[in-house]
């Protein structure tokens, strides 16, 4: 008995006490009893689980092949560092990430080849005419700003993507509540009722995206998700002519901490998301395995546009397949400032007709 006296009570985490009057286990902090042997089955319970095992088993990305990294160049940014990878008849250009020049560095080598690349299937006026669309839509965006940036140097680059591919075996431990709460002539009562939930299945993840470029912002990139692998294709150093290919500086490894990241939350929601009817939901523990994990390297295609406002740098994105449109954008705070006090006066015209309209009924 006395390896009972260890327990803690799965309602409030207090050590559990034995009366030996009910002959139970009795939490004396917030008094709720537990049977033995259930306390015996949730000892069980908690001693089988496991931990996380977010491990990767393999990794892709081929090798070029004799011949296949002819005419392709590596051009360098001397100011942010920068590498982008075109083709020999690319004209003197400028970085898509800093807008300064940049400068031939020399061919290509040592670098994996793409396994896909999902070609752009919208044009340089296309990307033009979605900047105008993005920008004909805010409010309060500086007029200068819509009538001065460079719309002609938008530029159209594939962005390096590694693709993860995994199974998920999954175990979740809640802890669930559910509250009751009446009243009679003297008292309000509050009944909590605690439960322990389980969950346990299987998951299968296909092509986690995560970019393999540090010079492309995570959240800018994640914002311009989903692209439509359906139609990717197997990479062929044609789909370059034309656009500019990043250099990937973060490394399928490297990448893993950031995927893992993505399978834990959605594994976490998918689970949550069948358990109904409680009025508190606690996540005790979580155990994740990953099986047959495996990664490809890909290229998406984006277009890119930079330009500065009053010394600061605002970078916009647009997906080069579906058109989805990203980007920070800077606020004329003299308009922001009209439309408040245009929007406070509405309302207290409004308000004030209600209150008369009151007063005469």
């Amino acid at each position: 008995m006395a390896a009972l006296l260890q327990y803690k009570c799965p309602s409030c985490g207090g050590a559990i006490e034995f009366d030996s009057e009910r002959q139970k286990m009795k939490c004396p902090y917030c008094d709720t009893e537990f049977d033995v042997e259930t306390l015996k089955a949730y000892d069980e319970e908690l001693k089988d689980t496991a931990e996380d095992d977010l491990t990767w088993e393999s990794h892709a990305g081929g090798e070029w092949g004799e011949g296949e990294a002819d005419g392709i160049r590596v051009y360098v940014c001397e100011s942010c560092g920068g590498q982008i990878v075109g083709d020999e008849h690319m004209a003197a250009t400028k970085c898509p990430y800093c807008d300064n020049p940049v400068v031939i560095m020399g061919n290509l080598a040592g670098e994996l080849k793409p396994d896909f690349v999902i070609p752009f299937k919208l044009d340089k006026e296309a990307a033009k005419e979605g900047l105008r669309k993005h920008l004909s839509k805010k409010r309060l965006l500086p007029k200068v700003f819509k009538t001065e940036h460079h719309i002609d140097e938008i530029r159209g680059i594939y962005v390096p993507f590694w693709l993860f591919d995994t199974d998920v075996d999954a175990k979740m431990r809640y802890r669930g509540t559910r509250v009751r709460t009446w009243s009679d002539a003297n008292y309000y009562y509050t009944e909590t009722r605690y439960y322990s939930i389980h969950r346990a299945g299987c998951i299968a993840f296909d092509r986690i995206p995560v970019d393999g470029s540090t010079k492309m912002a995570d959240d800018l990139m994640e914002s311009l998700e989903p692209f439509d692998f359906s139609q990717a294709v197997d990479f062929q150093t044609a789909y370059l002519a034309g656009y500019l290919a990043d250099k990937y500086d973060v490394s399928s490894e490297q990448s893993v901490e950031r995927a893992n990241a993505r399978v834990r939350q959605s594994t976490r929601d998918a689970f949550e998301a069948t358990i109904h009817g409680y009025s508190s939901l606690i996540n005790e523990h979580a155990s994740i395995r990953l099986h047959d994990g495996k990664s490809h390297y890909a290229l998406y295609p984006v277009w890119l546009f930079n330009t500065t406002y009053k010394g600061e740098k605002y970078t916009f994105a647009m997906n080069g397949q579906t058109g989805k449109f990203v980007g920070n954008l800077p606020t004329d705070w003299g308009a922001y400032f009209r439309w408040l006090g245009g929007l406070t006066a509405a309302v207290g015209a409004a308000a004030f007709a209600l209150s008369y309209l009151i007063w005469l009924l």
